[in-house]
């Protein structure tokens, strides 16, 4: 259902996706004079149809007309309480980060109606367990490796199987990152 057809309807819980720089607000709408103020309404609007859970998403990479985009959170949770917000997932931090999992997403309650004024209780579903690698590639959290970009690292978890496998490495010059061990070549750092 689009956010034009639910006006005026109410829901006990509604899911809006696609919360990213470019789909909402729309990259038409960014450009065009007083087309924010407009996607600021349906903001309003479709966020206003839930009477109990509301959960938004956004998506760190999206595969669009063949190309994949990298994205940045809608500039509309910036605007959101942040004590109305419960994260489901890390919230990114700054200006084109990325959270560690793809599909970071809050929840909010409906009492937001006073243009996102007071906050009642959070509703959220638990964190998805995240699934243990087997140590087939030879690495576990703790071990310092060497990547030929960033250097020298400490790894700080391991997560998935096979060619899916990867690895949370920080870098003292480059923070943290998530590298697939099934193309990152990490030597162990005796």
């Amino acid at each position: 259902m689009t956010v034009h057809a639910s006006k005026g309807l109410e829901f006990d819980a509604v899911f809006i996706g696609g919360m990213e720089e470019g789909l909402f607000p729309h990259e038409n709408a960014i450009s065009d004079k007083g087309g924010l103020e407009e996607e600021r309404r349906l903001m309003y609007v479709a966020i206003t149809r839930a009477r109990k859970r509301l959960y938004l998403s956004h998506s760190q990479t999206r595969m669009l007309h063949g190309q994949t985009r990298y994205n940045l959170k809608s500039r509309f949770f910036d605007e959101l309480p942040e004590a109305a917000l419960k994260w489901i997932t890390p919230k990114q931090q700054g200006v084109g980060a990325f959270a560690p999992h793809s599909g970071a997403g809050s929840a909010y309650p409906s009492s937001v109606r006073g243009l996102f004024g007071s906050k009642s209780e959070t509703f959220a579903s638990p964190p998805v367990p995240v699934q243990k690698a087997a140590p087939s590639h030879g690495l576990r959290a703790g071990m310092a490796v060497f990547h030929n970009k960033f250097g020298e690292g400490k790894v700080l978890a391991i997560e998935g199987t096979g060619d899916d496998a990867r690895a949370q490495v920080s870098f003292p010059r480059h923070g943290t990152k998530w590298l697939a061990l099934s193309v990152a070549k990490l030597t162990v750092v005796e």
